[in-house]
């Protein structure tokens, strides 16, 4: 089953904040008017000290949710509109991304957005090709996607011998390598999409199937993984819409595929 965190934070930000706000405005005032009339009915030199702090004391509804409040309004502050780190779960943008890589992605760079609806709050920059992006997937938005910005609005997008035209502009490529070198299975190009340049896996038993074309449309993006012959992208389900967007990936800080960390391969993916 499929939780959508970012909900799910909200949630929780919104309860604790309302216990918050009542115990404010209705609890405390109650206990320390019991307090006081504890005080005056048995007078001041006869105060049990104890029967006081528990007439004061929080109870347990209450003071689990005024301590967890701050640490989660902090976590959302943070998750939503700065950093945010996610895992990679499948290899559809490798070689830049493998499967395990654990990445940090900028919520800011696309303009600061409300969590779970993406309604833009404030502009920044807007995706740019070649971005990686994070996304919530279209027929699914519980799920993110990261993908590869290939088309932006109102561009025409071809797809033909697994080349990428661009308003009828081939998109350059320099081939790399082809793996394993004796009995070759796939190969490495080195692409160049707007200012930047990125690796490419073609599998070469796959065949290149026939010519395909779209137009973007506005406020959608046009996307694609790295691994071209091992990506559902929108060559197969279509346009991202804007309010989609999660935010820019700007690098990898962990390796994990098992239970093992590893840092050896940390980077920027813009370099």
């Amino acid at each position: 089953m499929d939780i959508d965190f970012s909900l799910v934070l909200v949630i929780l930000v919104g309860v604790t904040g309302f216990v918050y706000l009542l115990d404010i405005a209705i609890f405390s005032r109650m206990r320390k008017a019991s307090a006081e009339s504890y005080k005056q009915n048995v007078g001041e030199a006869n105060v049990d000290q104890e029967v006081l702090e528990k007439k004061l004391r929080e109870p347990a509804l209450i003071e689990y949710p005024k301590s967890f409040f701050p640490v989660l309004l902090i976590v959302l502050v943070l998750r939503s509109f700065l950093l945010e780190p996610f895992k990679i779960p499948s290899g559809s943008m490798i070689p830049t991304l493998q499967i395990g890589d654990y990445i940090l992605v900028n919520k800011f760079a696309y303009g600061f957005r409300l969590p779970v609806i993406g309604t833009e709050i404030i502009s920044m920059d807007k995706p740019q090709r070649g971005d990686i992006m994070v996304f919530r997937y279209p027929q699914k938005p519980t799920v993110n996607f990261i993908k590869r910005v290939v088309g932006l609005p109102g561009d025409e997008i071809r797809y033909e011998s697994k080349r990428i035209f661009v308003n009828g502009e081939l998109i350059s490529q320099e081939y790399v390598a082809q793996l394993p070198p004796n009995r070759p299975a796939y190969r490495i190009y080195n692409e160049k999409l707007g200012e930047i340049d990125h690796k490419v896996h073609v599998d070469l038993g796959r065949p290149a199937g026939p010519p395909q074309k779209w137009i973007v449309p506005k406020d959608h993006y046009f996307m694609m993984g790295d691994n071209r012959d091992h990506s559902s992208d929108s060559r197969s389900w279509g346009f991202v819409p804007d309010e989609n967007i999660v935010g820019k990936a700007f690098a990898v800080w962990m390796h994990m595929p098992g239970w093992i960390p590893s840092f050896s391969h940390n980077r920027f993916l813009y370099e």
